[in-house]
C-alpha cells in the first residue's frame, strides 16, 4: 500500500506545483486554497508511505513523479519547450524512478 500512497502523493505534488502558477503569488483565493489543499494531501500521503519505505527512495520517487508530471503539464497546457534534449533529460528522471522502484522492496 505504501507504493500506492507514494504514487498518489506524487500526483498531488503535480497538482500543487501547477496550482502555484494559478495562485499568482498567492493573491488569488480559490487557486491558493486548492494549492494548499493539494500540498497537504501530497505531504500527508508521503508521510504514510514513509512508514515503510526508505526515506531517500520515497523522497526521490515523490519528487521525480512531481517533476515529470509538472513538465508534461507544462508542455501540454503552457506550451513549454518539448525539444529532444529536454525530453531526454526527463527520460533520465523516469529511468531513475523505475530503477529505484526495482531495487526497493
Amino acid at each position: 500500500m505504501a507504493w500506492v500512497y507514494l504514487f498518489v502523493a506524487g500526483l498531488f505534488e503535480v497538482l500543487w506545483a501547477v496550482g502555484l502558477k494559478y495562485t499568482e503569488g498567492f493573491t488569488r483565493l480559490w487557486p491558493t486554497i486548492g494549492t494548499v489543499a493539494a500540498m497537504t494531501v501530497s505531504l500527508g500521503l508521503l508521510g504514510l508511505a514513509l512508514r515503510s519505505l526508505p526515506l531517500g527512495t520515497a523522497y526521490a520517487i515523490w519528487t521525480g513523479i512531481g517533476t515529470v508530471g509538472t513538465v508534461i503539464i507544462g508542455v501540454l497546457v503552457f506550451q513549454e519547450s518539448s525539444d529532444a534534449l529536454r525530453l531526454a533529460c526527463i527520460g533520465l528522471i523516469v529511468a531513475g524512478i523505475v530503477g529505484l522502484k526495482l531495487v526497493s522492496a
